[in-house]
């Protein structure tokens, strides 16, 4: 008799355990079936957390960018840079990229941005948002591209409030990857690609959806019909998309960013153009995408979902690297970190090469150097600084191409010091041949070095962050795109 209750309990178990399994399978089925369902959701809807309701897996992990939170003060790291970059900007306040879901906020918070007192004041234009929201495309669909484009930055400040997200890639209606910036499509076609945005296939658009922000872009001045001007973000591709080919459509129109206060060379900033840079590389010549390795597919029961916590494809090598690559992990990291540690090498006798270099120039132009005797050195700062900065602006360029990568440094150090070089027969045909340049310690040495003192930016920036900051994010919430509840509890972090 035990026997029987003994089998009829272990089928009464047996029955249970498939029952549940029957539900666990329909219940996984049913939220797969959902998932496939495309939700409607307004085309313009910029609020990231409103996608949770029908993509929490996504934006889940998205949401994880917030963990990179960590401010790495770069001209602390490097304080020749603030002498690189003398009378511009990135010699104020320049930190190591933090995670998407900072965008905005450090946007907001850098001293380059100035201190507005109102929507007309300010150092930036408009164009200096277009990265760092997806309320930026909806206000080009709104007002237009010209209309974006004029205008300070503060223009804009209780508008685009949403850091970098859903709307950025896709379009809400469809879910499909969308490029919501029109310059790139522009670039495209001035480079001659053979893929623009109308013929571009799904794994094209897994690179361009990241293109449309990850390169190289200048501000072109547009004069306007209705008399203003726009400062329109314009991809410098029209001669090509290396660094020479670059170096030559800023050169044919005699653009430069600012002009060094110390050396007088004309200069040019490189921005982000990891783009470019991996198109050089293995990955970009085996169209292997952006997303395929900074947002690989993941598996969560019977539901298979990529993984928006775009960052580091090491962090998650058996879902990225190892798809591809039968060699083992350690393998692979002691080689990337060999091609890193020649990158740092040769990086950082650039940057020295080119901290002396501007130092020289200004001894020369002291002891009375001529605009003819100069000019040759000041073409070679030119390109050595922009030719150093190019390689090691768009970040992880030593991993995506790192032949491009040493071999533009190389041309880097060479200009430099071909331009030293003269500049030691200048100084020394003008009496100054024993001109020592100083030798930089720490960023607050440089700063004071290069005439820069930020006490008066810093009381401003911060009347600025506890007043018109806190009046746009309450204006934001009054219009409706902006829910406080996003970014609760974030703490301002600056290097300042």
């Amino acid at each position: 008799m035990g026997k029987y209750k003994l089998l009829f309990a272990i089928s009464i178990i047996a029955i249970g355990l498939m029952t549940a399994l029957l539900a666990s399978i329909n219940e996984k089925k049913e939220e797969k079936e959902q998932l496939q369902k495309v939700p409607q959701i307004e085309r313009w809807e910029t609020k990231n957390e409103e996608f949770r309701k029908f993509y929490p897996r996504e934006y889940d992990s998205w949401k994880q960018t917030k963990e990179s939170d960590a401010i790495e003060d770069m001209l602390k790291k490097y304080p020749e840079l603030v002498v690189l970059w003398a009378g511009y900007g990135f010699a104020k306040d320049y930190n190591a990229p933090r995670g998407h879901f900072y965008a905005v906020e450090d946007n907001r918070n850098t001293l380059r941005t100035g201190a507005p007192t109102d929507e007309n004041t300010g150092p930036m234009p408009t164009a200096c948002w277009t990265c760092k929201s997806p309320d930026v495309p909806r206000i080009m669909k709104k007002d237009g591209d010209e209309e974006y484009y004029t205008g300070k930055w503060a223009k804009y400040g209780s508008d685009i409030i949403n850091p970098i997200g859903c709307v950025d890639c896709h379009n809400p209606e469809t879910m499909e990857l969308q490029v919501n910036r029109n310059y790139l499509n522009e670039g495209l076609k001035a480079e001659g690609h053979s893929v623009t945005l109308e013929n571009a296939t799904q794994q094209d658009l897994r690179t361009m959806v990241c293109a449309q922000c990850h390169v190289e872009y200048y501000f072109k001045k547009t004069p306007l019909t209705n008399g203003k001007t726009a400062m329109a973000v314009t991809l410098p591709w029209a001669e090509g998309t290396k660094v020479e080919d670059m170096e030559k459509y800023y050169d044919n129109i005699n653009f430069s960013d600012w002009v060094h206060p110390i050396s007088k060379t004309p200069m040019l900033k490189a921005q982000h153009p990891g783009y470019e840079m991996w198109k050089t590389g293995a990955h970009g010549k085996n169209n292997v995408s952006c997303v395929d390795c900074h947002m690989p597919y993941t598996q969560e029961g019977g539901v298979k979902y990529t993984d928006h916590k775009i960052g580091n494809p090491l962090d998650s090598m058996d879902k990225t690297c190892m798809n591809c690559h039968r060699v083992s992990e350690k393998s692979l990291l002691d080689n990337i970190k060999e091609k890193r540690d020649r990158k740092d090498e040769l990086q950082a006798k650039a940057i020295k090469l080119l901290s002396d270099a501007h130092f020289e120039a200004g001894k020369a132009w002291e002891v009375g150097a001529t605009e003819e005797e100069m000019k040759p050195i000041l073409t070679n700062i030119r390109h050595a600084q922009w030719r150093w900065d190019f390689a090691v602006a768009s970040h992880p360029a030593f991993f995506h191409a790192p032949e491009e990568t040493l071999r533009v440094l190389g041309t880097a150090i060479e200009k430099a010091g071909n331009a030293r070089i003269e500049l030691a027969r200048v100084l020394a045909k003008h009496g100054a041949a024993d001109y020592k340049a100083p030798q930089i310690t720490d960023k607050k040495q440089a700063q004071e070095l290069t005439g820069l003192s930020l006490d008066k930016s810093i009381e401003e920036k911060k009347k600025f962050q506890n007043g018109l900051m806190q009046d746009w994010k309450k204006e934001a919430q009054e219009k409706g795109v902006y829910n406080p509840e996003s970014t609760k509890g974030i703490e301002t972090k600056t290097s300042y």
